[in-house]
């Protein structure tokens, strides 16, 4: 076989960037969680001895992090002056977790997914899944850091409001669930923004839901939002105004079976809105950074976790609209759109069938 040397040589390039870019990772956690760069931000610039006495650091560890930090781009080095610090876009993606743009979540997330790569492995071989709660911890609270700035700049400011009539009602008093809530960013962020609206929050991981009352709790929210552990297929409530599904529907094993479970919990009137990664309905129309990011969590999560329930289809992360809205409408839902998307995310807006829009909205 004769090998193109152009080929190989611009293909080689490639993974010597990749393998620097996945060792990268852990070293992103460790200067989250060693509050690196929010001293950076803060305080810089800064040598790296200033760096590694200001956040109890060793210096020795802390000046090789710095180099390659600077080698990847994420932080600047003035070498004149010996000195570290981190431009305002670094700082609003790795230090400042209420940025819109903040990652620090998606490298939390990747570190969890790649240190339980062996129980992918095995079930490879075996065909079984990997349920969340067998998931490194890492993938839970990383997943919500990284969908969690999205939800705060579109969920209450477009989301909600793209959908007929759905921000009048939870302005007036609207009964909401919000389903694989996980941690519970979702569905505090709606019971901030609307407070004669009542929210349960459901999700199968009971970590995850400890974790989202004990935020309820301290927030002061614990009287009109409540927590439970609960499957997507049985979640208890009837006649509801509204059901979210944000970044969830992909994962379950049964989602058709989920779908026909919201049906039956709305009231006539009500709607059910999904968020999913926007995607193309071809393989060929994902293959972009984006495609690319969501493919490879969707091989180590999403696509586990589904084959570890019943059912289990298995849609994947970037399943794309034409497979979501066969799912919807394989439930009964006939009212179908798209009411927003970011780069990032689709919005779904579905209806049961004959739905009666609210009087106020007419």
């Amino acid at each position: 076989m004769r090998i193109d040397r152009e080929k190989a040589r611009t293909l080689l390039d490639r993974i010597v960037n990749e393998l620097g870019a996945a060792l990268t990772v852990p070293l992103v956690v460790i200067g989250d969680r060693m509050g690196l760069y929010r001293d950076l931000a803060s305080s810089g610039p800064l040598c790296a001895d200033e760096l590694a006495h200001r956040t109890g650091a060793n210096a020795r560890y802390v000046r090789e992090w710095l180099a390659a930090q600077t080698a990847a781009g994420f932080v600047d080095f003035d070498a004149d002056a010996d000195a570290y610090s981190l431009s305002p876009e670094q700082a609003a993606i790795f230090a400042n977790e209420s940025s819109p743009i903040s990652m620090q979540g998606g490298f939390e997330l990747a570190a969890g997914a790649i240190g339980g790569y062996e129980r992918i492995l095995d079930a490879f071989q075996s065909g079984e899944g990997v349920g969340w709660a067998t998931q490194h911890s890492d993938v839970c609270s990383g997943t919500g850091r990284f969908f969690r700035p999205a939800y705060v700049s579109h969920l209450v400011h477009h989301w909600l409001p793209a959908l007929d009539g759905v921000e009048t009602r939870l302005r007036h008093g609207a009964r909401v669930a919000d389903v694989g809530c996980g941690l519970g960013h979702s569905t505090l962020l709606m019971a901030r923004a609307f407070p004669k609206s009542t929210f349960v929050g459901f999700d199968a991981h009971a970590e995850s839901i400890e974790c989202a009352r004990r935020d309820a709790r301290a927030a002061g929210l614990a009287h009109r939002v409540r927590f439970e552990v609960g499957l997507a297929t049985d979640f208890p409530g009837r006649d509801l105004d509204l059901v979210t599904f944000l970044n969830c529907l992909h994962d379950l094993g049964d989602p058709v079976g989920a779908a026909r479970h919201v049906r039956a919990s709305l009231a006539d009137d009500g709607c059910w809105m999904v968020v999913e990664p926007r995607a193309g309905d071809r393989l060929e129309d994902n293959c972009t950074p984006i495609g690319r990011m969501f493919y490879a969590a969707s091989t180590l999560v999403c696509t586990p976790a589904s084959l570890s329930e019943d059912v289990g289809a298995g849609l994947g992360a970037q399943a794309g609209e034409a497979a979501l809205r066969s799912v919807i409408e394989a439930a009964g839902f006939e009212n179908v759109r798209r009411a927003a998307e970011t780069p990032f995310s689709l919005v779904l807006e579905a209806r049961p069938p004959r739905s009666i829009r609210p009087q106020e909205d007419a």
